[in-house]
């Protein structure tokens, strides 16, 4: 088991022990859901950078779901990642959703329902995103459940010229860990850390990724992930 790995299942089963999950389960494999989520979310509408935010991308995970819900209610454009990225990100506006159903809305299973899949040249300017977690240092090194989505999902919006913006995580307190996380040179760090106690500014020193690092992009993914092929005949942005 690599030492990414390690902390993962070290923080699954911390959470799992102290019953700090909720469903789904088990909560290994998956970015948790964990207990606390909607006061996480609240703490992240009291920020300035959320307020004054116009689009935000938000992980399809279940944590997040109160917070996805929230960004609707506040008239805010809601733009979530497919899962494992099969087809792109799914755009939802404030004004296709009627009140009261917003935590729908925002679901996965009623995503498609109310917004659509957008293609890479319509995606509109992304002025905040927040990222899932399963542990995080305070620094902002980031671990997700291992398959890169999070990273990947930055490095498109940055390859197709989104300016660089402000990358939070909601998480529970247990998921702050103290081990020095491994960091590849394509890994997110974040900004802020929101938990179900408060706010914190990471200050992190590591570099976002600036775009896709295609040599390690395999071909297997490049199948499975349409918008891979489509960003590569995307004309590049010239703000990068």
């Amino acid at each position: 088991m690599s030492v990414k790995d390690e902390i993962r299942h070290k923080v699954w089963n911390a959470l799992t022990e102290k019953k700090l999950g909720r469903f789904p389960f088990p909560l290994v494999g998956r970015i948790p859901n964990f207990k606390g989520a909607e006061k996480a979310a609240s703490f992240v509408q009291s920020m300035d950078i959320y307020k004054t935010a116009s689009v935000v991308k938000v992980n399809p995970d279940a944590p997040q779901l109160p917070l996805r819900a929230a960004i609707l209610k506040d008239g805010k454009t809601l733009l979530i990642p497919t899962p494992r990225l099969k087809d792109g990100f799914v755009m939802i506006k404030p004004d296709s959703v009627p009140a009261g159903e917003e935590r729908k809305a925002a679901s996965i299973k009623h995503m498609n329902t109310y917004g659509k899949v957008v293609p890479l040249t319509d995606i509109p300017s992304i002025d905040l995103i927040v990222v899932g977690s399963v542990a995080i240092h305070p620094d902002g090194r980031r671990l997700g459940k291992g398959e890169g989505y999070a990273d990947r999902e930055y490095a498109i919006l940055r390859e197709i010229g989104n300016k660089p913006v402000p990358v939070i995580t909601t998480i529970n307190c247990e998921q702050l860990v103290g081990d020095d996380i491994p960091r590849d040179s394509y890994d997110l760090a974040v900004d802020w850390i929101i938990t179900e106690e408060g706010i914190t500014e990471t200050n992190t020193p590591y570099p976002k990724p600036q775009g896709i690092q295609w040599e390690h992009v395999t071909e297997e993914e490049l199948e499975n992930m349409p918008i891979l092929k489509e960003l590569k005949g995307f004309r590049r942005g010239t703000d990068l």
